[in-house]
Formats: C-alpha cells, sequence, structure tokens
C-alpha cells in the first residue's frame, strides 16, 4: 500500500471514523478497495488503535477543561469525545464523560435537564434541498451568522460571520463560492421571506434556468415563513449549545463589568467587538462545522439515521443507498454570478474605526488576539483608548 493511502487511513480514523466507514468512504470517494484485514493490518503498522494505548487520562482532563473555558462548556460527552479524537487523543467515550460530570457537575446536570423536540424530515439524497438562513443572536453585539445545511445529510455546506446579515450580495457571495467548490448546484434552494435573499434566489433561478428535470427554472427555489425552513432552523438550537450561548454570555457581562459598562450596544463598540473577536467567533464556526459534520448522529424513533455521520451521508450516499442531486453548472455562468457579488468583511465595517484600532496595536506591540481571553483585553483596551480620543477632540 502506498504512503497516500496510509495518509488517508489515517486521516480518516483520527477524524474518529470506525473501521467500516473507513472502508467505505475509501471505496466510494477514493476509489481504494481494501479488506478489513489489510486495513486492521495498516492500522497496527502506523500505531493507531482504539482500545489500547490510551492516553494519559491527565492530559485528557486539561484538554477537556480548557475546552469548558470558553464554548466547550455548553457541548455533551459524546460532542466533547470527538473533539478529544480529533485533537489526537485515544480515549473511550465513557471516560470523556465521567471527566466531564467531575470536573464540571454544574454544567453537566444542566445539560441533562435539556429537551429537545425534533419534527419529521424526509429528503431522497445530498444535494435534493439546501437551506439557507441567519442567526441574528450575536446581532445586537455585531457579529451577523448566516449558514446552509443539506437537507438529506445534515451536512453544513457553509457556517459563515460577518458584520452583516443584510446585504444580499454577501450572501450570494457564500452561495457562490460553495457551488465553484462543488462543482454544481443544488436541485432545489429553501431561504425564508426576505430582502437580504434576493440575490441568491436570482442566482439559483438563473443557475438551473436551462435544466431539464421537473424541479428546474422557478421551481428551483422554495421560499416562506422561517417556522418552515425546519433543517438550518433546527440546526440554530445545536449552534446555540455547542458555541452561541458562551459568546452570549460573554457580550452581555460587558454590559455590566465591576459597576463599569463595557458595552452600551452604539457605534463604536460593535465596530470593536467585531475588529476584536470575528476571527475568533469565524474560528470557533469552523470547528462547530467540522465537528458537527463528522460525528455520528443520533438514531432516530423508526430506528433508522443512527451511525450515520453527515459527511459520509453526504459525499458518499451511496452507501446508504441515496443518490447525489447535485446539478452541473457552467463556470463561466458561475463566474458571471460572482462578479455580482462581495465578499463579507473580516474585521469591521467601519473603517475609520479599523484604523484607529490598527494604529493603537502596532504603537503598542500587540499582535492581532488567538483566543477569548486575549480578545477580550483587546476589546476592553481599545475602547478606552479611542473613546479618550474622542473625549479630548
Amino acid at each position: 500500500m502506498n504512503e497516500s493511502s496510509k495518509h488517508l487511513i489515517k486521516r480518516y480514523f483520527e477524524l474518529g471514523f470506525n473501521n467500516r466507514e473507513i472502508l467505505s468512504v475509501l471505496a466510494q470517494k477514493h476509489r481504494i478497495v481494501i479488506s478489513i484485514s489489510t486495513l486492521k493490518r495498516v492500522l497496527k503498522t502506523l500505531g493507531l488503535f482504539r482500545r489500547k494505548e490510551y492516553s494519559d487520562i491527565v492530559d485528557v482532563a486539561l484538554f477537556i477543561t480548557e475546552q469548558q473555558q470558553s464554548a466547550g462548556v455548553l457541548q455533551g460527552y459524546r460532542w466533547m469525545h470527538l473533539k478529544c479524537v480529533q485533537a489526537g487523543f485515544n480515549i473511550p467515550r465513557d471516560t470523556v464523560g465521567e471527566l466531564m460530570r467531575v470536573l464540571d457537575p454544574a454544567s453537566h446536570e444542566s445539560r441533562l435537564r435539556r429537551k429537545l423536540k425534533r419534527r419529521i424530515y424526509c429528503s431522497p439524497g445530498p444535494n435534493f434541498v439546501w437551506h439557507v438562513d441567519s442567526y441574528d443572536k450575536l446581532k445586537p453585539y455585531g457579529i451577523a451568522i448566516n449558514g446552509c445545511m443539506n437537507g438529506y445529510s445534515r451536512y453544513v455546506v457553509w457556517l459563515e460571520a460577518s458584520t452583516t446579515n443584510s446585504d444580499p450580495r454577501v450572501i450570494a457571495s457564500y452561495y457562490t463560492t460553495a457551488i465553484k467548490t462543488l462543482g454544481g448546484c443544488p436541485r432545489r434552494l429553501r431561504t425564508d421571506l426576505g430582502t437580504e435573499n434576493s440575490s441568491i434566489k436570482t442566482v439559483q433561478l438563473f443557475l438551473r434556468r436551462h435544466h431539464g428535470d421537473m424541479y428546474a427554472g422557478d421551481k428551483s427555489y422554495i421560499t416562506g415563513a422561517s417556522t418552515h425552513n425546519q433543517r438550518i432552523e433546527w440546526f440554530w438550537d445545536i449552534l446555540r449549545k455547542h458555541m452561541a450561548q458562551f459568546y452570549m454570555i460573554l457580550f452581555n457581562d460587558l454590559l455590566s463589568c465591576h459597576g463599569n459598562d463595557l458595552f452600551c450596544g452604539d457605534f463604536l463598540d460593535k465596530n470593536l467587538i467585531q475588529f476584536c473577536f470575528m476571527n475568533i467567533v469565524q474560528e470557533n464556526l469552523n470547528n462547530v462545522r467540522d465537528e458537527w459534520n463528522t460525528h455520528i448522529l443520533q438514531s432516530k424513533r423508526d430506528g433508522s439515521g443512527g451511525g450515520r455521520r453527515p459527511i459520509l451521508l453526504y459525499t458518499a450516499p451511496s452507501i446508504f443507498g441515496a443518490n447525489d442531486y447535485l446539478c452541473a453548472t457552467d463556470d463561466n455562468e458561475i463566474k458571471v454570478c460572482s462578479e455580482q457579488t462581495i465578499p463579507k468583511l473580516t474585521f469591521c465595517a467601519d473603517e475609520t474605526v479599523l484604523e484607529l484600532s490598527t494604529l493603537y496595536m502596532d504603537e503598542h506591540g500587540i499582535l492581532g488576539p488567538t483566543n477569548v481571553a486575549e480578545a477580550n483585553d483587546l476589546y476592553i483596551h481599545l475602547r478606552q483608548s479611542i473613546r479618550d480620543q474622542l473625549v479630548l477632540i
């Protein structure tokens, strides 16, 4: 077996895939067909084991503690176990659950009391329907989130943080980037009512105008009340529990910190939140997206759906007896559509605030924040410095 194949095996092992899943994805996605005995032999050669040579429990406890100091405090033991595996730790899932219970019993009890009721949803295969929606829980603090989920597989196509969810050209840029990467568009696109979705609608209808299936043309775009945009609306609850709630509490605490208001919701404060936290939030969103796409879905009440990962359901649907409904698109047409969009802003919306903040960091030798604590400290210092300058003016 060549080194490329071994690299793929190691990659999927580290993502948490079991042996059956590794064999399936190698065969379906990479056209590499090997036996279970060969796979076991390669794993042994690479020193990769599931049930022996466990990681030091102290190292795992330190990793979990670090995760629980940020948005990881909202996550359950299954999700945390996946984070541990993908971070390189070999540890049983039950051990992770016990560590979480010991390290943070209050959060453990809080998660046990939560219940989530799900509606019944049915889709014939990946890329039959994409669900697009915006998440505005962090918008009062200046950060707007937009996401897209594939209906059949529950695979998150994109999850983006920006300064706005109101500009239709920014929303359309997420869509054109996705279809450019995938080489096609979904058979149908589902969004809520709202002017922010006008450009993405135009792109979808343009790309599907000449296709010959029964959902081509006008039928390729669906719109309606947000309560009916079931798949992505359901995912927002997952996002809140695994990340957004942490930032909602963090930013809300700035309203009253040691008797001093550190966030009053005005133009300056929102731009500084964007400048200091945007990249950190996006990094967290990327982690949530990747962890969600590679985790094992829980079983449905009818006994189906359990033991499946969104990434496998999306990229290798034939394993599960489904077809891919991705519609081929012309590269030139995608290029034309992309030219009508604008990329999102990765810092703050106002150029003056961006210039003042960058100047302050250069003068004091401060590098960009790499974690929440550094971002929080930078926000406080920038806010005080810029407001002092405004008073002097």
